[in-house]
């Protein structure tokens, strides 16, 4: 790990090879709801950053791979934070969707 890895910015779409090849894990995705009503990666689930604190009643194991993104990367960062101060030990902070190549589910 370099010095200056905080400052590396995720590229979701070969994070996402990580996540499908991860059995069990959880795509999140932590817009708001009407952000993911408008489109979204295909497969993901939806709690927003200000709903956070739902997340053991949707994920109740704290050891479940999850791989989380937002629109820009900045709330997957805060949300990959928060997860990890609640006790979840295998987050993944994908990025941003601005970024993705795939295809778009609604």
């Amino acid at each position: 790990m370099g010095l200056f890895d905080f400052l590396k910015i995720p590229d979701i779409n070969e994070e996402l090879e990580k996540y499908k090849a991860t059995p069990g894990a959880v795509l999140l995705d932590v817009r708001t709801d009407e952000e993911y009503a408008e489109g979204r990666i295909p497969g993901s689930r939806n709690i927003a950053l200000h709903e956070l604190n739902q997340i053991k009643s949707a994920v109740p194991n704290p050891g479940t791979p999850l791989f989380v993104y937002c629109f820009s990367g900045a709330r997957s960062r805060q949300a990959v934070s928060g997860l990890k101060h609640m006790g979840y030990t295998h987050v993944t902070d994908l990025g941003g969707i601005n970024h993705y190549h795939g295809r778009m589910e609604r």
